[in-house]
């Protein structure tokens, strides 16, 4: 601990690298734990991985948004110490960015202000008609359950990555941008097993790799620093010894 409080201390253009684990002290469950929602089946017995398609989105609407409301939005969910602790490093000067690949918007309610989100956010719906007409989450009525644009008619969709999507090229150049730029990477929450996300860490040049994760990585050996314990209280003791 001692190590990755020196490290940010001393850093400016540091970048925070996440995954599901950065939520799951707000009420947020990793769906791709033993227990997690991508082990079990949907309705139907059809896979999640399916439900959360673009494929079920076309053909399937409904059965999509009901499966989309029931197991990704989290109204409830609030900000747990590793958002507030990175928000405070950013307002510090020593976090350049964070790069997420979660959904649920937490970052930005914690108050961090440059957020890549690799997967798109819950937070942010458009509509499929020419305009792209742009909608919050509190937009978004519960009825009907295929929400249409109040505008165009056209049905209106969250703004996230679903399986047979491709990542936004742009959201994608600038967090390679600010790795590439890093002068200490800080990877947390995330087992580092889902691609192109995790090939991120690849782009890092420097010599201050720190991995903070419950579990092991395929990429501890890579590590200068590895830490096996919950991000959330490893940023909330580092925060408290640098800021106190």
């Amino acid at each position: 601990m001692a190590t990755l409080t020196s490290w940010l201390d001393e850093a400016r253009s540091a970048v925070f690298f996440g995954g599901a684990g950065v939520s799951t002290a707000s009420g947020i469950p990793d769906f791709r734990s033993a227990a997690g929602l991508y082990a079990s089946q949907g309705p139907g017995g059809r896979p999640p991985e399916y439900l959360l398609s673009h494929d079920c989105l076309v053909d399937e609407p409904a059965e999509f948004f009901a499966f989309h409301r029931a197991n990704l939005v989290h109204p409830e969910a609030k900000p747990n110490p590793a958002h507030t602790g990175l928000a405070e490093l950013e307002a510090q000067g020593r976090l350049a960015a964070v790069v997420t690949q979660n959904i649920d918007g937490l970052h930005q309610l914690a108050g961090s202000r440059v957020v890549y989100e690799l997967h798109g956010s819950v937070e942010r719906y458009h509509c499929l008609g020419r305009d792209r007409h742009q909608f919050t989450l509190a937009q978004i009525p519960d009825e009907p359950v295929v929400p249409n644009c109040p505008r165009c008619g056209a049905m209106v969709r969250p703004d996230v990555v679903l399986y047979g999507e491709a990542l936004d090229a742009e959201v994608v150049d600038a967090a390679v941008a600010a790795v590439r730029r890093a002068d200490l990477l800080l990877i947390g929450g995330t087992s580092l097993n889902v691609y192109p996300a995790a090939g991120l860490l690849h782009y890092y040049r420097g010599d201050r790799l720190a991995l903070v994760n419950l579990s092991e990585t395929p990429m501890d050996y890579q590590a200068d620093l590895v830490i096996h314990a919950p991000i959330d209280e490893v940023l909330a003791e580092v925060c408290k010894r640098l800021f106190g």
